[in-house]
This record gives C-alpha cells, sequence and structure tokens, in this order.
C-alpha cells in the first residue's frame, strides 16, 4: 500500500497561493494598502487599487506593476467615504470583473490629536477633552464615516462578487480583510479619543459583518488586521516619489518591545495568511511589533 505523504500540502507556494486570485484594495496609493497591494501582485494576484488620488494610483500601478506575476490595475478615483463612492467603485469594478477572491478595506483617516493641559482637577481635564478646537462633532462624524462606515458600505456591496468567487474556485473561501488598528485595542486614547473609538468599532463590525455573513450561509471569510506602527502617509506625514513612507527606527526604539515601526514585510507576511488561511475567520491579527504588551488592552 503506497503511503500517503502530503509534503507537497507545506510548500510556501501552497500554502500563501494567491496565483490568478482578484483583488480590490482601497486606499492601495500608499502605506499599508500598497504593501498589501504588493505582496498579492507579486505572488500572482490581479489587484485593483482605488484611492482619492488619480495621480497617486497610476504612479503605483507603473511603478510596482511591471516585472512580476501578477499585475496591478488603477481603477477610476473615488471616496469610500460615501456611498455614492462606494457604488461608483463596485461600478467600475463590475464593468472589469464577474467574482472578487479578495477585498482589502485599507482607505481610513487620522484625527487631530489634542494636546494636554492641567488635567489633575476637574476643570483641566474638562479643557483637555472639551474645550479644545481638536474635539468636534464634525471631527467625530468624519472619522467615523472614514474608519468605520466605508467597512459597512465595501463589505456589503460586494457581497454577490465575493461569493462568486468562492463558487468559482475549488477550495477557496473569498474573504475580506479589514485594516483596523491597535488603537482599537489599547486602553489609552493617544491623545485622539475619536480614531481610537473609530478603530475599535472597526474591529466590532469586523466580529458582526463575518458573525452575520456565516449564519446567512454564505462562504465568505472577514478578518481584520490590527497593525502598530507602520511607514505611512499617515503617520510619516508624507510619501515619496515612488509612493513609500519612512519612520526613524530610533524614534521607537524605547516605545516598543521590537524596537522598531513595522515594514512591507511585517504586513505583506499578514496579509498572505489572513487571505490565504481558509481556518481562520472573525478575528482580529495584531501585527504591532509587541506594542500592546507594554500599553495593555480594553
Amino acid at each position: 500500500m503506497a503511503e500517503n505523504v502530503n509534503n507537497d500540502h507545506f510548500k510556501l507556494s501552497t500554502l500563501f497561493n494567491v496565483k490568478n486570485k482578484v483583488a480590490l484594495v482601497t486606499g492601495g496609493g500608499s502605506g499599508i494598502g500598497l504593501m498589501a497591494t504588493q505582496a498579492l501582485a507579486v505572488n500572482g494576484a490581479k489587484v485593483y487599487i482605488v484611492g482619492r488620488t488619480q495621480d497617486k494610483l497610476n504612479r503605483v500601478a507603473k511603478l510596482y506593476g511591471k516585472d512580476i506575476e501578477g499585475q496591478i490595475i488603477a481603477l477610476p478615483a473615488a471616496d469610500v467615504s460615501t456611498k455614492e463612492g462606494v457604488e461608483q467603485v463596485h461600478k467600475d469594478f463590475e464593468a472589469r470583473e464577474k467574482h472578487l477572491s479578495i477585498l482589502i478595506n485599507n482607505a481610513g483617516v487620522s484625527s487631530s490629536a489634542r494636546e494636554d493641559t492641567q488635567r489633575q482637577d476637574p476643570h483641566g481635564l474638562r479643557e483637555t477633552l472639551f474645550d479644545q478646537d481638536a474635539q468636534t462633532v464634525e471631527d467625530w462624524q468624519s472619522v467615523y464615516r472614514a474608519n468605520v462606515c466605508q467597512l459597512y458600505f465595501m463589505s456589503s456591496t460586494f457581497l454577490p462578487l465575493l461569493n462568486k468567487g468562492t463558487e468559482i474556485e475549488h477550495g477557496w473561501s473569498s474573504t475580506i480583510i479589514n485594516i483596523s488598528s491597535i488603537s482599537g485595542i489599547v486602553k489609552i486614547s493617544q491623545h485622539h479619543f475619536n480614531y481610537n473609538t473609530s478603530k475599535a468599532a472597526a474591529i466590532h463590525l469586523t466580529k458582526m459583518l463575518a458573525h452575520e455573513i456565516t449564519s446567512s450561509g454564505l462562504k465568505i471569510r472577514i478578518n481584520n488586521i490590527a497593525p502598530g506602527v507602520f511607514p505611512s502617509e499617515m503617520t510619516a506625514h508624507e510619501s515619496d516619489e515612488a509612493q513609500k513612507s519612512s519612520l526613524p527606527k530610533e524614534r521607537y526604539e524605547n516605545k516598543i518591545p521590537a524596537g522598531r515601526p513595522g515594514n512591507d514585510k511585517d504586513m505583506g507576511n499578514a496579509v498572505l495568511y489572513a487571505a490565504t488561511n481558509q481556518y481562520v475567520n472573525g478575528q482580529t491579527i495584531v501585527v504591532d511589533g509587541g506594542y500592546v504588551l507594554s500599553t495593555g488592552t480594553i
């Protein structure tokens, strides 16, 4: 009797196989969105990217779409923080593809950080939390719209195309990956309550969507990646001509157990894991160099 040797199951090309998968990445023109785009496209996926600035999208497709196994295709620019923008992205994508294998909801915004005043009495704490211009209802609304609402609308509108991806790809369940943040996990406000609260909502929304989808009988997985400090236009406030950002290592040597910010390989590894592991659903994948260890969770 021949022995059943399954060594081929453990090859990297099998474990992290995204070849010929069709993906869509929001905010794919820089930062973590670009890292996710490269991780998928270099390994054989056809990756569509969308964002607010067409020049950035076109530049990424031109710079990083050369001599790779997959493709990077820029969709027309759109603002997914509005329902109309989400509908436009769906229309533009559906005109090109009949199914979707991987949806990465990465687009998001930061918020104004408050300046601490004297906090040891009620009046000082009120001034810190209430009186500053950085704490307005409009700021809370805009952050929530960009960091929470678009996850819901992007995920829900693409369900039929994602389900089609599951149906036509044997052994594959299409997947949604929301990019949240460790800011939604830690118990400190980090000087921006609205941003951290929005990321906590994004994490909970991921769990609710995962339950709603699976309880409806659809074979679509949804998880979220909660990054720590990674170079992006949000954290570095700029990007270079290659749409890449950088952060000085020394700034984080005593703040993060890893002694550095995250890099492209750290995020690429997490994206490929979340995309390909068919047994992970409704989970938060923390990629933070140990930051949460030193701050504590909610």
